[in-house]
């Protein structure tokens, strides 16, 4: 970055209270401006503009105010925002938290300097996401399907694989009906070094390194420079996707850490704090960031995000996963029962929601049958929750045959459909299969959300069935009980 000299230096700090400094008696600055600080050593750092007033600026030091002195420490104002260096030499390297190269080769050559809070989108260019984006995995695309453009964030809590579950996605992303794949933009926000390698690993192992671009804040990196990361990091897919054409997947993890730092940076500036803590602009904040997704007219290119969040203490109705539901178009929950119980991935049935599906799916884009039965999935899946609690009251025995079929279908749902191997990679066609599998456990009658043509298609007549049918066909007796018709056994259940 070049020094813009004004032929103005400020000797002195008012205050050094944290990551910020206060300098007083300035003049023609503005919000967000980049300044460089030199400590009593001669050495330089650089910062960012908090806050201004007409004698008072507040500066956010972003490699720590450790080493410097109020007395003796110089600041210039360089009289631009930050800008970072973007173009498509950028995948297959990875950078620290301000776009600055850490692999140990040469900063990207040629590329165009953008600011990195980026420009804001007229809603009226945007394109309506509408794309099914197949990541494998049925849980989400059968009930909670990714469209291209969409944020979809994953409330995860701590322990659970959400970075496995992450780094899956990013493998195996694709559009269902074009032969590509998708550009990988990933952020980590104060994570541990261990995470940061796991992700670089999984990407040099299935061999989509060299289309990821790695922007990695860690732990010991100072919390101030987790605030700019997503956002270094959306600027170079946002040079990526509507400049370059390319589809993009941005996953920044974990936003939980980032909006502890605007906590700690909000408390260092005496803000009178909002819920738990965090700042009164939270919800503005994070909008900045997630709204940086979709797709533009007149752009072949895209954005999807996915940030992952840890809930503190797995409580959904946190600040940050809160906040972040309003602004997002969905959620993936991960639940530490499927967890404990060794499904993976542990995506929980009913709290997970994806609002674009409706748009993704259904004919002409995955399958007729695709919006009906995600949504015959959701409601027996609900009735199993209904049923589990009844039978931890009275005990699994005494339920009627209708509600012990619907247990049968559960165990079925969650062990033949939500779970998968970490390397298993489902079209939307297997999902679609072994939803009808798991549903044909259940009597037809029980399936009032699909379609009768739709059921004489792909209803799974269940083998003992098919043995009382061919037999009272033949006028010989059963030796099978038919499946309960509707009514039998609800009645007892609802009553109980």
């Amino acid at each position: 970055m070049a020094i813009v000299d004004r032929g103005l230096e400020y000797m002195g700090l008012e205050q050094i209270a944290g990551p910020l400094v206060f300098v007083e008696a300035v003049r023609d600055v503005g919000y967000g401006e980049v300044v460089e600080l030199t400590d009593p050593q001669g050495a330089t750092r650089l910062g960012t503009v908090l806050d201004v007033s007409d004698s008072r600026a507040v500066v956010q030091v972003l490699e720590g105010t450790s080493g410097l002195s109020a007395q003796t420490s110089r600041v210039r104002f360089l009289g631009k925002p930050l800008l970072l260096a973007v173009s498509s030499s950028m995948l297959g390297r990875v950078f620290d938290g301000l776009g600055r190269p850490i692999d140990g080769g040469p900063p990207p050559v040629g590329g165009e300097e953008r600011d990195i809070n980026g420009q804001p989108i007229n809603p009226f260019s945007r394109e309506y996401p509408r794309d099914f984006i197949q990541t494998g995995i049925s849980a989400i695309d059968g009930m909670n399907t990714l469209v291209r453009g969409q944020k979809l964030p994953i409330f995860s809590g701590n322990g659970l694989p959400h970075d496995r579950i992450a780094a899956q996605i990013a493998r195996q992303a694709t559009l269902l009906d074009e032969s590509v794949h998708f550009a990988i933009v990933f952020g980590a926000m104060g994570v541990k070094h261990d995470v940061a390698q796991f992700f670089t690993r999984s990407f040099e192992d299935s061999g989509v390194l060299g289309n990821v671009a790695l922007f990695l804040s860690l732990a010991s990196a100072p919390s101030v420079e987790r605030l700019l990361t997503p956002r270094a990091a959306l600027t170079l897919a946002e040079h990526l996707a509507f400049e370059c054409g390319m589809h993009v997947l941005v996953l920044l993890t974990d936003m939980t850490n980032y909006c502890e730092s605007l906590r700690e940076i909000g408390t260092a500036r005496g803000e009178i704090p909002a819920r738990k803590g965090y700042p009164g602009y939270l919800y503005s904040d994070l909008a900045s960031i997630y709204e940086r997704a979709g797709r533009v007219k007149g752009s072949s290119g895209s954005i999807t995000q996915m940030a992952i969040l840890t809930m503190p203490s797995d409580d959904i109705s946190h600040p940050v996963p809160d906040l972040t539901g309003y602004i997002t178009e969905g959620q993936i929950v991960l639940e530490r029962e499927l967890f404990q119980r060794g499904i993976y991935p542990p995506i929980a049935g009913l709290p997970s929601l994806s609002r674009l599906m409706k748009d993704g799916i259904g004919a002409g884009r995955t399958r007729e049958d695709h919006a009906p039965l995600a949504s015959q999935l959701f409601a027996a899946y609900a009735v199993v929750k209904r049923v589990r609690g009844l039978a931890a009251v009275i005990g699994e025995e005494e339920l009627p045959a209708l509600d012990k079929t619907y247990l049968a279908f559960g165990e079925a749902f969650e062990r033949r459909f939500l779970s998968q191997a970490e390397d298993e990679n489902r079209s939307i066609h297997q999902t679609l299969e072994l939803g009808w599998e798991v549903l044909s456990i259940l009597p037809r009658s029980e399936l009032y959300r699909i379609r009768a043509e739709l059921l004489d298609r792909h209803y799974k007549v269940p083998p003992e069935a098919e043995v009382v049918e061919r037999k009272e066909a033949d006028g010989s007796p059963s030796q099978h009980p038919t499946p309960p018709a509707a009514g039998e056994g609800g009645s007892e259940a609802k009553e109980a």
